[in-house]
């Protein structure tokens, strides 16, 4: 299996790292499982919650992240129905796994002052909409069962997107990919190919190490605290 299998953890940006803390633990309910300084990042603090053993909700709290000016419409939506700029995330959608847990989640943001809409009926899953600290558009949802694409794939949606019938199928049934013996070398850059923003000399230099150089130079696997064995 070469395909992802779940999010691992998505990363946001903060000013604040202890209040965005403060709302997913305590409002959300979600347990705080790792705050450390960002590997590799001077300055920066990296804090994770956890919302299931394999899937991390995370925040990110660098130098300088105070002087950007939030602004609704191009760094974050405002609402589930809110434009933002391209790349950037438009709304957060966690799952809650069954009816009774979306209900229950509805009454605890209710309880602690958040003011909470649904849930709605999409077919797909059922949803409830609120809001998170510095303008995140966030929901909680649930499908009853697995989503079937021959349903919910609308021809009508594909035309008006330029999406062809067989681009829909190649969609729908990505191919497959056998790991070679070997593994593969670091291409060279191209620029009509998705690249990390680095200055591009720094890019360059990167790409020149091997595998085991940037893991050599980049690896951090000790944790913060030094527990006690038993």
């Amino acid at each position: 299996m070469t395909a992802p299998i779940g999010v691992h953890h998505l990363a946001i940006s903060t000013k604040d790292m202890k209040s965005q803390f403060e709302f997913f633990t305590q409002v959300m309910g979600a347990p705080m499982v790792a705050l450390f300084e960002m590997h590799g990042v001077e300055g920066a603090w990296h804090g994770f919650v956890r919302l299931s053993d394999t899937c991390l909700l995370s925040f990110v709290q660098i130098a300088g992240v105070s002087d950007v000016e939030p602004i609704p419409g191009v760094t974050h939506s405002g609402t589930g129905a809110g434009i933002s700029a391209p790349g950037t995330m438009q709304h957060l959608a966690f799952d809650v796994g069954s009816e009774e847990a979306l209900l229950a989640m509805r009454d605890r943001l209710r309880s602690n002052g958040i003011v909470t809409f649904g849930p709605i009926e999409h077919g797909m899953c059922r949803s409830i909409y609120f809001a998170g600290l510095e303008g995140l558009t966030l929901e909680a949802a649930w499908s009853a069962e697995p989503i079937e694409p021959r349903a919910w794939v609308d021809p009508v949606a594909c035309e008006a997107i330029g999406m062809t019938a067989a681009d829909a199928e190649r969609f729908m049934s990505p191919p497959s990919f056998d790991p070679p013996a070997e593994a593969v070398p670091q291409p060279p850059i191209d620029p009509s190919k998705p690249q990390m923003g680095y200055p591009r000399k720094e890019l360059e230099f990167m790409v020149a190490l091997s595998d085991a150089e940037v893991a050599a130079a980049a690896s951090t696997p000790d944790p913060p605290v030094r527990l006690e064995q038993a």
